[in-house]
């Protein structure tokens, strides 16, 4: 399965998909997209000789005519499933209509709890003691999209978004390459009864 990949920033979880998934079963890494010209997932994509390409919001009239670039380019790489790694655009209806249930994302939270932006921060105000990651479709919502993978994990103590955060990143890791490869081998499939649940064949 040919996978493109679009990431805002870092590019963490980026690196775990060239250093756990890239050219494993089936897996190639055919494309790196960004909004962001100064995003270091393009570095790290230049390091594993993935094509990439910058889509600022600038260069386009409006959101649609931007995501229909984004589109078009990753089909022209041949991208078959695409990877929100760090993301922090939302998608036009029109982009995921030419990927159907084709486009995923990791979050970090245990949706349907604390969606959008500054996850983490929202659940430390909430004052919870079990945070977590989920790997999800993407649909036309802000993180509503019906849930491929979650992990929880117990922190009791925590007061800080950066403690949090460094616990969740190595989940984040390992969950992304799991749903990427599951995926791949045809073991993530929709319940016919409710198509809100994702069945995950193992």
């Amino acid at each position: 399965m040919n996978v493109g990949v679009l990431a805002s920033g870092a590019g963490t979880n980026l690196q775990a998909l060239i250093d756990r998934a890239h050219g494993r079963e089936g897996v190639q890494l055919v494309a790196v997209g960004s909004d962001n010209v100064q995003a270091n997932a393009l570095r790290r994509a230049r390091s594993a000789e993935i094509p990439s390409q910058t889509f600022p919001r600038a260069r386009f009239p409006d959101r649609p005519a931007r995501d229909r670039a984004i589109g078009d380019w990753l089909r022209e790489q041949g991208a078959e499933l695409v990877v929100l790694a760090g993301y922090m655009q939302l998608l036009d209806v029109g982009f995921l209509r030419a990927f159907p249930d084709r486009v995923i994302n990791v979050h970090p939270a245990l949706l349907p709890a604390f969606p959008g932006l500054n996850a983490v921060e929202q659940a430390l105000h909430y004052g919870v003691k079990v945070f977590g990651v989920t790997v999800h479709f993407v649909d036309g919502g802000v993180d509503t999209g019906p849930v491929i993978l979650q992990r929880a994990v117990e922190l009791p103590d925590a007061r800080h978004a950066s403690v949090v955060l460094d616990r969740l990143h190595e989940i984040e890791h390992e969950l992304l390459v799991d749903a990427v490869l599951l995926i791949a081998r045809g073991a993530v499939s929709f319940d016919p009864v409710n198509p809100r649940r994702v069945v995950v064949a193992r």
